[in-house]
């Protein structure tokens, strides 16, 4: 297989029409006008240098260059990946991408509850998955978690609670930082919150500032902004940590939790989206609709060291099994043979 990764581009214009495109998706209510359409399909046609199309099979992940495939040559075959939950959309901008989406092969969802009785093409369930030889996931030795932590002030002592997500609503971090708050008054804990700086979210700086604005006062309240692909910090971090969190609000997946898990740490998730298929609850970690869930979790985990290794042990069985490279390239073979055997009979 020759395989290429290609990235579209956009102005600021675009990615806050994409970006309330995904916000309408995923919490069903959306603020849209006929110029957000426009301006959509303006740098679909944009993108067309940047996007060959020559191409036998062409992957197109997510909404932001779907309407790419009103421009499919020949005998190609589209497959759409969806990576956020489409299952109760904001019907004006389901109906727009959903003229594109319905032009596609096949589509790829990442849970079951997200796949739509609106499309007539064939939908496969292909959760992602983690490749465990990556910076991000191979181990590391003690003295480079240390290292790592000593250079962002964090003390090896005192039990860490970490979440690595997007400064996004969806991510809840005001929640995170309520329940290491409410957890804080009964275990002596810090709290990391790490992301990382995207070009393509404009809400992401409003976010950031009033997480910051929450935060302000608490010495134990690290808040990160790292480069991308910062992975050797990302995985020192998980390492180090005690506990970690996914307190997402919605989700699409949240490899996240599949990346601390398979360190063998306890992970307590938002019950939405992907996540209760990472977190089996009171298995392989727990699921929490609420900050005061999330602290109730928090507090029961530091405080209970064997309850901690056992999840931790289970839970990185459960990703081995179920959410590694190698299956998910297993399951994307099985989808590219499905759709160039159907169309050629």
């Amino acid at each position: 297989l020759n395989v290429d990764w290609k990235v579209i581009k956009g102005d600021s214009d675009f990615f806050n029409v994409t970006k309330s495109f995904h916000n309408a998706l995923q919490n069903g209510v959306g603020n849209i006008t006929e110029d957000y359409f426009k301006i959509y399909d303006k740098w679909q046609e944009a993108n067309l240098s940047e996007v060959p199309m020559d191409y036998d099979i062409m992957f197109i992940h997510d909404p932001q260059p779907a309407g790419l495939v009103r421009f499919k040559k020949g005998n190609s075959k589209w497959i759409w990946r969806c990576h956020i939950d489409i299952s109760n959309p904001y019907q004006p901008v389901w109906n727009f991408l959903k003229k594109y989406i319905s032009q596609y092969d096949s589509a790829i969802i990442s849970v079951p509850s997200f796949g739509r009785d609106d499309l007539e093409i064939p939908q496969f369930i292909i959760p992602p998955s983690i490749d465990p030889l990556s910076i991000k996931n191979r181990p590391i030795p003690d003295t480079t978690i240390l290292r790592i932590l000593h250079k962002f002030d964090l003390s090896e002592e005192k039990p860490l609670v970490t979440q690595v997500s997007r400064f996004d609503y969806a991510k809840d971090p005001l929640g995170v930082i309520q329940a290491y708050k409410m957890a804080k008054r009964h275990v002596d804990i810090q709290l990391l919150y790490v992301g990382s700086p995207a070009t393509d979210d404009p809400e992401g700086e409003k976010v950031y500032n009033e997480v910051v604005k929450a935060s302000q006062g608490d010495k134990d309240i690290h808040l990160l902004l790292l480069p991308p692909y910062s992975d050797l910090e990302i995985n020192a971090f998980q390492r180090a940590s005690t506990v970690v969190m996914q307190k997402s609000i919605k989700e699409g997946f949240g490899l996240t939790v599949s990346e601390a898990m398979w360190k063998k740490k306890p992970v307590i998730g938002g019950n939405t989206g992907g996540i209760p298929l990472q977190v089996i609850n009171g298995i392989t970690g727990f699921l929490v609709n609420s900050p005061q869930g999330a602290s109730h979790y928090i507090i029961y985990l530091i405080r209970n060291k064997k309850v901690r290794e056992e999840i931790g042990r289970r839970a990185k069985e459960h990703v081995r099994r179920n959410f590694l490279i190698t299956r998910e390239l297993r399951d994307y073979l099985m989808t590219i043979s499905y759709v160039a055997n159907k169309f050629s009979e």
